[in-house]
């Protein structure tokens, strides 16, 4: 399974005896799976089975499910379930006491779920051809989710070698710097009017170099990107572990700005940082 993005959107219509059914699904980015379902009253018994299908082939996002039923004879094809308007007609009788304020108006009791019917329809057939619909509509939204997710990917791997770079030039670097810091710090005891204990300055010096050494936080930043480049590649959803990820990254690249003593590295830090924002901001919406 490819990288994919949270952002998506699918539609798809199929035609049944009883009208024409619609499906749209769109999603964006979530902690979690959120799923909020529509559906006409004859198949709102599907729910349970619409999410449970969407949950195996969706594990991230907030997503809208519509299903519609534009009926192929207008309003011709609807009927009144008189049974159920007749219960209503005893039930609003039995309140009526209780609530003597209490008006329903004859277009309200028709928005009463069962109160209008499609006409004749076989609502077992016409559940099966939602189901279909769906299966539909589901594999063109997770190809959409893929195509985004594959520019994402593309996107993540240009900040990573950039980065690469970045921690291979600072490598390059340091043993200038040092040898530039230890010089600095030779010429200014140099020039104390009472000469200094060389081995205690030595022992100085080694102490104060070794603070400024970032050999390891560039060995660690060159481990993340080894494993991001790594995860980009796994079959499974990998949006919280790049999350996670990306907040080591982010770690190491202050720690290199707090370490630095040199504009250069200074600015290296700066630009990682840069980059390892440009990427948080692009993994928000892998799945």
């Amino acid at each position: 399974m490819p990288i994919r993005s949270m952002t998506a959107y699918a539609a798809g219509e199929r035609s049944t005896e009883w009208g024409v059914l619609g499906c749209e699904m769109r999603a964006v980015n979530h902690r979690f799976l959120e799923l909020g379902v529509r559906l006409p009253d004859e198949l709102r018994v599907l729910e349970p089975q619409l999410r449970e299908r969407v949950a195996t082939r969706v594990s991230r996002g907030k997503l809208d499910l519509v299903l519609r039923l534009r009926s192929a004879n207008g309003s011709d094809a609807l009927q009144v379930d008189e049974a159920l308007v007749a219960k209503l007609g005893d039930l609003a009788r039995q309140l009526d006491a209780g609530f003597p304020q209490l008006r329903v108006q004859f277009t309200d009791l028709l928005q009463f779920p069962g109160v209008l019917q499609a006409r004749g329809v076989d609502v077992d057939a016409l559940q099966r051809e939602a189901m279909v619909l769906l299966d539909a509509v589901l594999d063109d939204f997770v190809a959409s989710r893929e195509r985004e997710g594959g520019k994402l990917a593309e996107v993540i791997g240009e900040r990573a070698t950039a980065i690469a770079a970045i921690a291979a030039e600072v490598r390059t670097l340091v043993p200038l710097i040092r040898t530039g810091q230890r010089t600095k710090l030779e010429a200014r005891l140099a020039d104390l009017s009472q000469p200094a204990d060389p081995g205690r300055v030595e022992q100085e010096l080694v102490l104060w170099l070794q603070k400024l050494d970032v050999d390891e936080e560039l060995d660690r930043l060159d481990s993340h990107l080894s494993e991001l480049r790594r995860t980009l590649k796994q079959k499974e959803p990998v949006g919280r572990r790049l999350d996670f990820l990306l907040q080591e990254f982010n770690r190491e690249a202050n720690t290199l700005g707090s370490k630095s003593v040199d504009a250069r590295t200074s600015n290296a830090a700066v630009e990682l940082k840069v980059l390892i924002d440009q990427i948080r901001e692009q993994i928000q919406n892998i799945e």
